[in-house]
């Protein structure tokens, strides 16, 4: 039997690298989004036309709490039970700080910190022991954001939850670990004018973007390693080594 992987944002972007990462590995999916159905689908059945698992598709927009029931609900109905869980899919806000209100900044929090908290409280006996969870921390809730202080900060969080959820999923016996991506080639990021780029480029010390595969394989090291417990592992290329 396949071993199960539940991936939040799992049909973009690195979501999707890491899917079919696992994909490669014989893993079956669950693939939650947010909203774009059409390239949802495109990425289920690319995935199942390539490697022999079974991919299935679940719509939950993580801003919203409801989709807290909905992931839950739709999980019992189907008597599902995981292996590993990757918190991946997370908001962000760019306003300055003079501008920033506080239902903006309360939206991201609630997508980054408090969904993935609840959702893991509501399914986490339905991941069987020795399973592994993933969060998406980021470089920059280890650097200082220039841009999203939400964001920054709510990443900052991530890391610190990893390291206090050890002690509290102990006794499921889950391993709990986070991946701190620096910045990845992503189609979000490919929408970066090339100074910008170049700007970021020119402040990593292998002198490029991290491509989406290369991190999805370090997900995969977390999930398969039964040592790893408690870490923040970051990806960043050695970002501003000078």
């Amino acid at each position: 039997m396949n071993k199960r992987i539940l991936i939040t944002g799992g049909t973009k972007g690195i979501g999707k690298a890491v899917a079919v990462c696992m994909a490669q590995s014989g893993c079956d999916l669950v693939l939650t989004y947010a909203s774009d159905s059409a390239a949802a689908e495109e990425t289920a059945q690319t995935i199942a036309q390539q490697y022999p698992v079974d991919v299935l598709l679940l719509k939950a927009d993580i801003s919203d709490y409801q989709s807290i029931d909905t992931i839950q609900q739709w999980i019992e109905n189907k008597n599902i039970y995981l292996d590993a869980l990757i918190f991946n899919a997370g908001l962000t806000c760019r306003d300055s700080f003079e501008d920033l209100h506080f239902d903006d900044w309360n939206r991201v929090f609630f997508a980054n910190v408090h969904f993935p908290v609840f959702l893991l409280q509501r399914i986490v006996k339905r991941i069987r022991p020795g399973g592994s969870i993933v969060f998406t921390g980021s470089l920059m809730g280890i650097e200082a954001h220039s841009v999203s202080l939400a964001y920054g900060v709510t990443k900052s969080s991530i890391h610190a939850l990893v390291k206090n959820l050890v002690k509290f999923l102990a006794p499921y016996q889950l391993r709990v670990n986070a991946v701190a991506p620096g910045f990845v080639d992503t189609e979000w990021q490919k929408t970066k004018p090339a100074e910008i780029r170049k700007n970021i480029e020119n402040k990593v010390a292998l002198g490029r973007f991290c491509e989406p595969e290369e991190l999805a394989g370090v997900y995969k090291i977390l999930i398969e390693n039964n040592y790893l417990n408690g870490e923040i592992i970051v990806v960043d290329g050695a970002y501003s080594y000078k």
